[in-house]
């Protein structure tokens, strides 16, 4: 395959949707995005919770557990394999590695019936995710040079869209014909699961790891064929090298820059946030309320349309406020959102402000408590996209063209870096409040702890300026 190197100052810029090779490399997104979707955060997330685990509160101890463990090798391997994107060459044959990890790992996931030691699930939960990190960061590698800078944030944001898309699609698909209710043994749309699925033994959400990977092998290929690669520069060490040099060049660079440095630390806090939020809302709920499969995976489509219609939003409002009023907005509306969900429990919300009498009958979302989380889950759908889209446009704004290649791929990495943190902090409150008091209340004081990260992000952002191109 040829070299991908493009003039990003010369050619027209206005046309990349119409290159074949531009829109391969957005099926990428499209491919990965079920994983994150359906198994870690709507459907095999709140099964592990609800069905796999004795208990809600081990449950959620276990699945933040292996959030935490993933994060800390995601933290400790970017930066080299981010070194490695940007200085050995190819990144395909990487994207191959890594995924025949990812796709092992989520065919086995059939196998984690009921009674299956939790370790072993936990793994391979583990495994799945830092394999599509790492696909991710060598797919994100591939976009300077495929695509004229002026271009880059127009293509990126429609293929996060599409990513959107492509876990919607999944999701629905797992609601309509996989996954039934225990009570009834129906799927959503009232027929019976496919191929047999039995619901009281998980078979519903344990198909969704087999089928996840066989949706990433059909709609990852466009990548490999038609988009190009680049040529093989550099050996992986002398890359690797070279690369962790840049990266600390980068960081001394940063720190004299403090409204951008700043902004990078607040955003590494309240990232994390967010991402404790996507890994452990749906299991949260699932333990919480005993929802089935359906209703988990309804809560998802909830969430995710919500989250469209925020980002059309702030796409909108960015433009009138400028991205720190719609990244401040955001955080506000999470924190919010997450105090809520953790004032709430099966009899009352808002911390007993609201109370509900019990339900005779059940149903889909049935108790005034469901139908309150579902409220705070839009909360969290019409924010949750907009603080990352204009969190990128924040830092497009303030580095110039020669520079925003390094800045982008340090900005990857400090996303990532702590991405345990939120994870380790709830699991560890989990557990300590769960020898104080009973499960529900141990999840409930257990995800209060997302909401330090939120606090700690808004109180750095307070009093800096925004983006040095929209203040000035």
């Amino acid at each position: 395959m040829a070299d991908a190197t493009i003039d990003r100052d010369g050619p027209p810029y206005r046309t990349p949707l119409r290159r074949p090779g531009v829109w391969a490399w957005m099926t990428f997104d499209f491919a990965a995005q079920p994983l994150f979707t359906v198994i870690i955060t709507f459907v095999f997330g709140p099964y592990f919770v609800s069905q796999l685990a004795p208990d809600p509160a081990t449950g959620q101890f276990w699945w933040s557990a292996a959030a935490t463990v993933a994060g800390l090798f995601i933290a400790l391997l970017c930066p080299l394999l981010g070194a490695v994107a940007d200085r050995a060459g190819p990144r395909k044959p990487w994207i191959a590695a890594f995924g025949v990890v990812q796709v092992t790992a989520l065919a086995l996931l059939w196998f984690a019936a009921p009674g299956s030691p939790l370790v072993l699930v936990a793994l391979l939960i583990v495994l799945a995710q830092i394999s599509a990190e790492f696909s991710i960061v060598f797919n994100d590698a591939m976009i300077p040079r495929l695509i004229h800078v002026r271009s880059i944030g127009r293509v990126s944001n429609i293929a996060w869209g599409l990513g959107y898309a492509g876990g919607i699609i999944f999701l629905m698909f797992t609601l309509a014909f996989l996954a039934g209710s225990t009570e009834t043994g129906l799927t959503l749309l009232g027929l019976q699961p496919l191929f047999g699925l039995d619901p009281a033994l998980g078979e519903g959400a344990r198909a969704t790891g087999p089928l996840a990977a066989l949706w990433y092998l059909v709609f990852v290929l466009p990548m490999f064929f038609l988009t190009p690669d680049r040529k093989p520069e550099r050996p992986i060490g002398a890359a690797a090298r070279d690369g962790i040099k840049d990266l600390k060049a980068t960081f001394r660079e940063i720190r004299s820059r403090p409204d951008l440095f700043r902004f990078l630390l607040a955003r590494m806090f309240y990232q994390d946030g967010v991402n404790g939020l996507l890994i452990l809302g749906g299991a949260f709920a699932a333990g919480m309320f005993g929802w089935s499969l359906t209703e988990s995976g309804l809560f998802g489509i909830i969430i995710n349309v919500a989250a469209i219609a925020g980002c059309l939003l702030a796409s909108v409002l960015d433009a009138k406020l400028g991205s720190k009023g719609v990244v401040v907005m955001s955080i506000v509306c999470l924190v919010v959102a997450t105090i809520c969900i953790a004032s709430t429990a099966p009899g009352f919300t808002l911390f007993g402000l609201l109370t509900f009498a019990p339900v005779a009958e059940g149903g889909l979302f049935a108790s005034g408590a469901e139908r309150s989380f579902v409220v705070y889950g839009m909360l969290i759908g019409l924010a949750y996209g907009p603080v990352q889209a204009s969190s990128r446009s924040w830092l497009a704004q303030s580095v110039t063209a020669e520079e925003a290649g390094r800045y982008f791929g340090f900005y990857a990495l400090i996303g990532r870096a702590t991405s345990f943190l939120a994870p380790a902090s709830v699991a560890a409150l989990t557990a300590i409040a769960a020898s104080l008091t009973d499960p529900v209340t141990a999840s409930r004081i257990g995800m209060s702890a997302i909401i330090v990260f939120f606090a700690i992000g808004l109180a750095v952002l307070w009093n800096i300026r925004g983006p040095l191109r929209q203040e000035g």
